[in-house]
């Protein structure tokens, strides 16, 4: 098991499309794959719902000096030890069909989300991330929900429910966590290549990266998880189990298929041009779950 760093929601620039890239912080001439993963940890994966194939396990350390083990999926890391306790699980239902738990959500005792831009000399949020987080909380709290998003800046973060920091990584994009017991998915890494991306759609490019990891912190997997835009890769089937359909929302999951929501917010990739909106799919759905 290596430690990593991983960028996540692929950048695609120049009209190229990239794959995902990493930043190994250690032993980088070996390769990680999912076959550093145990079986019990791919069964776990499979369990939530994950494909294990270039899933990474990794370390984690956070703006607070925690370090923890976790697997590293696209952009989004699962803790390994609520991954082997059962948190990210998928229910069933009695027609035998997969559902989310209740603890896969957010709770209606934690509907009021005080999240915090961080401001601090080691993971300060530039001028235009934090302008992206401003409009993407706005954009949240516009849509008839029971959340309730709070934005402050500053350091004191250690009460808040979302840290939103710059990681300091090169390269655009970001990794944020599921939610788990309840609460949503607490710290939000920007890469520093962000705050510089798309020109002068700048503002419009963070207000879509950050608006796509707060998605993950409260619950939603990638619209295109079956064929990924960034490589076509299918992050979320393993057999027959697969992501969670939302009612009401188109169910094409691959990109290029007939009837996708490419507008989504949640697609998994970007190339810039984007306007930092939800579509209207996507407020279904987040209708539909709060």
């Amino acid at each position: 098991m290596k430690k990593i760093k991983l960028l996540a929601l692929c950048a695609i620039a120049a009209g190229v499309v990239t794959s995902c890239q990493k930043d190994e912080i250690a032993d980088a001439t070996t390769e990680v794959s999912s076959l550093d993963l145990s079986k019990a940890q791919i069964e776990a994966l499979h369990e939530a719902g994950v494909n294990s194939y270039g899933a990474q396990l990794g370390k984690m350390e956070t703006i607070d000096g925690v370090t923890k083990d976790v697997v590293y999926v696209a952009d989004y890391a699962l803790d390994l030890q609520k991954l082997m306790n059962g948190e990210f699980a998928l229910g069933t239902a009695e027609d035998g069909q997969k559902q989310y738990r209740t603890n896969n959500l957010i709770s209606s005792s934690n509907s009021t989300i005080d999240i915090i831009g961080y401001t601090g000399s080691c993971c300060a949020l530039t001028s235009t991330m934090q302008t992206g987080l401003q409009w993407a909380v706005n954009n949240y709290n516009r849509i008839n929900t029971r959340l309730n998003f709070r934005l402050t800046f500053g350091t004191d973060y250690q009460s808040k429910d979302m840290v939103v920091y710059n990681n300091g990584q090169g390269g655009a994009g970001g990794q944020a966590e599921f939610p788990s017991g309840g609460r949503p998915g607490k710290f939000i890494q920007i890469n520093a290549g962000t705050g510089s991306f798309g020109g002068s759609n700048v503002n419009n490019v963070n207000e879509h990266v950050i608006g796509h990891e707060i998605g993950h912190a409260v619950g939603f997997r990638h619209t295109d998880y079956a064929r990924r835009r960034c490589d076509g890769s299918n992050e979320g089937t393993a057999g027959s189990i697969g992501a969670v359909h939302i009612p009401g929302t188109p169910t094409a999951n691959r990109w290029g298929q007939s009837g996708l929501d490419t507008n989504s917010l949640m697609i998994s990739c970007f190339d810039g041009s984007e306007d930092g909106e939800f579509s209207n799919f996507d407020v279904v759905a987040l209708e539909f779950l709060y």
